[in-house]
């Protein structure tokens, strides 16, 4: 890899996480577009999945607070109903497209309730067509590691972590910034003590890998869960515990050449996942930009204003600036309970 190749894909990904912005992460699969068009009584039709994209990607002022958005194949395909693509509109707000390219996680063999994400054959030649055809310039593959009686085993971090590493060294190669997205997903009913044990087991193969694959940590955004309760945790962590065990997780395992740590909302509420960061953010003292890649908890509530009604988009999109400005101050620290208060009053 050439010095020019390496300082193009160092300077992506600090650009991604720089000061106050974040990545809006609009890559979900048709499936999963499916079912939150339907709990808001819409027909998931392609047509409603473009303007659904669109109601995010146009949105005016976001992009304030917005450095990146994550695209579906589906998406990154399609235009704004004037006629613009979408990544020609993203660039024109000075936003980053970017793409999801792996093709979701199944069954590992022999690891019942297991999962290992493919998708590597052909990847070269997409992220060739990614680049040069729709310019995007970053790219993400998420691995799912789930916590349950006797999981999750060596062997499926390790086949995931493989994957993410090979997965990150063609982008590198191809000129795009990978982010690195081993979740260990909070589904089930363990406890933060768990979740900590699975997550620096995750990571720790996470980099190993990475590093075996000759990926160059500077030029790699990870995306990751924050260490939490599992859901059905009857005991569950407070937002002081989650910061202060999410941040000595990753003290422990991520090297501080990697430029910027983008979290997932997972299924977390979309004012928790503002404090959540905001609570990290606040210890500080790390070496990484503490930033968030989030999809639910900066769509949702939108989508449910939204409804598919024209006459609704206004406020949708309002919903939307005000959470990704929120995030914006939680990403530095800088959030309070106030901005909440301040939207109702101006609404």
């Amino acid at each position: 890899m050439s010095h020019e190749h390496r300082q193009q894909l160092e300077s992506t990904a600090r650009e991604m996480v720089q000061q106050g912005k974040g990545l809006l992460a609009a890559d979900e699969s048709e499936g999963t577009a499916r079912k939150r068009l339907e709990g808001v009584g819409m027909e998931p039709t392609a047509e409603a999945r473009r303007q659904y994209r669109e109601l995010f990607l146009a949105a005016e002022g976001a992009s304030e607070f917005i450095s990146g958005v994550i695209l579906h194949d589906e998406t990154l395909r399609q235009s704004a109903g004037d006629g613009t693509p979408f990544p020609d509109l993203l660039r024109s707000q000075g936003v980053l497209p970017g793409i999801k390219v792996d093709a979701g996680a199944k069954p590992l063999a022999l690891a019942p309730g297991e999962k290992v994400t493919e998708g590597l054959d052909g990847l070269r030649e997409r992220f060739e067509e990614y680049r040069e055809q729709f310019g995007a310039r970053f790219a993400k593959w998420r691995a799912v590691i789930t916590i349950g009686e006797g999981i999750p085993s060596r062997y499926c971090i390790e086949a995931n972590a493989h994957a993410l590493a090979r997965y990150a060294a063609l982008c590198q190669e191809a000129g795009l910034v990978p982010v690195v997205e081993p979740e260990v997903i909070m589904d089930g009913d363990h406890t933060i003590e768990q979740s900590l044990e699975a997550t620096l087991e995750t990571l720790h193969a996470q980099f190993d890998a990475l590093v075996e694959q000759r990926v160059m940590l500077e030029g790699m955004l990870l995306k990751t869960n924050m260490v939490m309760s599992g859901y059905g945790c009857p005991q569950q962590a407070t937002v002081q515990e989650v910061a202060e065990t999410t941040i000595s997780c990753l003290r422990r395992v991520v090297p501080a050449a990697v430029p910027g740590i983008v979290f997932l909302s997972g299924g977390q509420d979309d004012l928790l996942a503002t404090a959540h960061l905001q609570g990290m953010n606040e210890i500080g003292g790390v070496p990484w930009e503490l930033s968030f890649s989030y999809a639910r908890a900066l769509q949702g509530p939108s989508l449910r204003i939204w409804r598919g009604e024209d006459a609704n988009v206004p406020a949708a999109q309002a919903e939307y600036h005000h959470r990704a400005r929120c995030n914006s101050a939680a990403r530095e620290g800088a959030y309070s309970e106030e901005m909440e208060r301040e939207k109702q009053t101006v609404a």
